[in-house]
């Protein structure tokens, strides 16, 4: 019969067998996740490696050029310099609209008049006037002049035409010069500015901010000076009842204000027309 100190040593012994087992078997389980994990990784790195070679990770460079390229550059003006200019901020440098439309509706005491802006070939001009018709600083600012070109102007909050944004930008689609009347036969051609042309006018030439031009008749200079935006689509006549308005002293010795005020209550400017439409979201199925 064993002594109670040999049972005691068994049992001892038995338990550090188990034990070793245990450690023994996780080890085993350790190993085998790391070896998996490890070959996971190695198939991860290759295929992450086979799409970076084949450059799924490059970006279109149409894409990036587009999102970066700087359509349009804005002058600094001092304010301080010159009361009539109001700061309201500069609009974007990139990624501006450069093709398509947008629609610009200005609604006066007298009507509405609207207009499609050319993003095209005026991507700057049709770019500014939507940044100030979104700070509304167009509202209840008078149109002060009509010009003996046949033009009514606006877009001036001081009325004095030196007002403006604290900023400007450079000409752009201006029209080019007639050909030389002497030429036989003279070629058949549409006026510069037909009636109805919306047209950018400065304070100074080539210096353009806020102030716009809308045509109410046919002006065909020999030097076109006001880089054209757009065109009248709707209202017209509203703009010719305006041009025919009786005219006052400006104050400054010329007769060109209008006798009657003509009040810009708003003027707003709509997406672009080539914009994507938006996606309408698919119907839920019904319930069965």
């Amino acid at each position: 019969m064993a002594s109670s100190r040999d049972r005691q040593r068994k049992l001892a012994r038995a338990k550090l067998d188990r034990q070793q087992a245990r450690r023994a078997a996780a080890t085993k389980r350790r190993r085998q996740i790391q070896a998996a994990v490890g070959a996971a990784v190695v198939v991860l790195l290759i295929v992450v490696g086979s799409a970076w070679a084949l450059g799924a990770f490059e970006s279109d460079p149409e894409e990036t050029t587009a999102a970066n390229n700087e359509v349009c550059a804005w002058t600094p003006q001092d304010g301080g310099g010159n009361n009539s200019l109001k700061d309201v901020g500069t609009p974007t440098t990139v990624g501006l609209p450069t093709e398509g439309t947008r629609p610009m509706t200005v609604t006066t005491n007298q009507g509405a008049v609207t207009a499609e802006l050319d993003l095209a070939l005026a991507p700057c001009s049709a770019a500014s006037l939507e940044h100030l018709a979104g700070r509304a600083f167009y509202d209840n600012t008078n149109c002060h002049e009509i010009t003996a070109e046949g033009a009514v102007r606006c877009g001036d909050p001081s009325g004095t035409g030196l007002g403006g944004p604290t900023y400007s930008f450079s000409d752009e689609n201006v029209p080019i010069p007639a050909p030389d009347p002497s030429a036989s036969p003279a070629p058949e051609r549409e006026p510069a500015y037909p009636k109805g042309t919306v047209a950018m006018v400065g304070s100074a030439p080539g210096v353009n901010g806020s102030q716009f031009l809308i045509f109410f008749k046919d002006f065909d200079p020999a030097e076109p000076a006001y880089p054209v935006v757009g065109r009248v689509t709707e209202g017209l006549d509203v703009v010719e009842k305006i041009g025919a308005l009786p005219t006052v002293d400006n104050g400054n010795g010329d007769k060109v204000k209008p006798e009657t005020d003509v009040v810009i209550r708003t003027l707003t400017v709509g997406a672009s027309a080539n914009a994507p439409a938006p996606t309408e979201p698919a119907p839920s199925p019904s319930a069965g």
